[in-house]
């Protein structure tokens, strides 16, 4: 079973489509966490029992673990919330060539263990063959991003007339060999998530921008899902919903979720 297999039986298990993003910010980790040998591990383990019935799956961001610590609590974070049945996808946009990618992408193996990861398709298909090949677990590839300046490069309009994120998922089509790939579009951009789909009828997508970002979650759902697959990424509006509660702040995050559960299934 592949990984679009397992997030399938993982929506249908929740009748949800979230991804909670896990983006421990030190600077925002309740006071009463910052004690504990592991705070970022001890902040996610306490959103990831207040949130796990609502996620279809957790989507940890690579750059709130980059120091020996932080790959520590990445490790405990990603065997907690497999304990609980959920995929974890990790946010890592990573690429490169040769010998590096090869390193990159055992990131899917013992060293962290994630069941999928988003990978930047800059350098070409070579780049990303070290994780396409991997055919148990997911590749994201960055096509359409939900920040202001992912127009700078992704919308310049190629000798064809198409923009330059619409060749993107065209290429990944092809490249989709093992049928584990799906694109990154986000919500911000509601028309042209709907235009990536027409390039791409099949693939999901993961949609970042809904929540603190302001994105479509009702374009969000009606062209990030493939087959009923896909899905819609909240961070900030939900781990830091209860930012200003205390001890409190993990079931406001539930409730977040929730709420984000509740909304998204209005267009399913």
């Amino acid at each position: 079973m592949n990984f679009f297999d397992r997030l399938a039986d993982r929506i249908a298990a929740t009748d949800s489509v979230v991804s909670v993003g896990l983006d421990p910010d030190p600077k925002r980790i309740p006071e009463h966490l910052t004690g504990h040998d592991l705070p970022r591990w001890a902040f996610n383990r306490r959103i990831i029992d207040a949130t796990h019935e609502h996620a279809a799956a957790f989507k940890p961001n690579a750059a709130f673990y980059e120091d020996p610590d932080g790959w520590k609590a990445l490790r405990e974070t990603v065997a907690y919330a497999r304990g609980k049945d959920v995929p974890v996808l990790l946010d890592a946009k990573r690429a490169d060539i040769g010998n590096t990618a090869r390193q990159y992408a055992g990131l899917l193996d013992d060293e962290v263990g994630v069941d999928a990861i988003t990978v930047n398709p800059y350098l070409g298909r070579d780049s990303l063959e070290p994780f396409l090949s991997r055919a148990d677990k997911g590749v994201f590839v960055l096509c359409r991003t939900s920040n202001p300046g992912g127009e700078d490069l992704q919308d310049l309009e190629l000798a064809s007339g198409e923009p330059l994120y619409e060749r993107v998922a065209a290429l990944v089509d092809l490249w989709n060999g093992n049928d584990n790939v799906g694109l990154v579009v986000g919500a911000t951009t509601p028309e042209e998530l709907q235009e990536v789909r027409a390039v791409v009828p099949d693939i999901p997508f993961l949609v970042p921008g809904v929540g603190a970002q302001g994105g479509d979650a009702e374009a969000a759902v009606e062209h990030g899902l493939a087959d009923g697959v896909g899905l819609v990424n909240s961070s900030r509006g939900i781990i830091f919903a209860g930012e200003d509660q205390g001890e409190g702040f993990a079931d406001a995050s539930g409730q977040a979720a929730k709420r984000l559960k509740k909304r998204l299934n209005r267009y399913r």
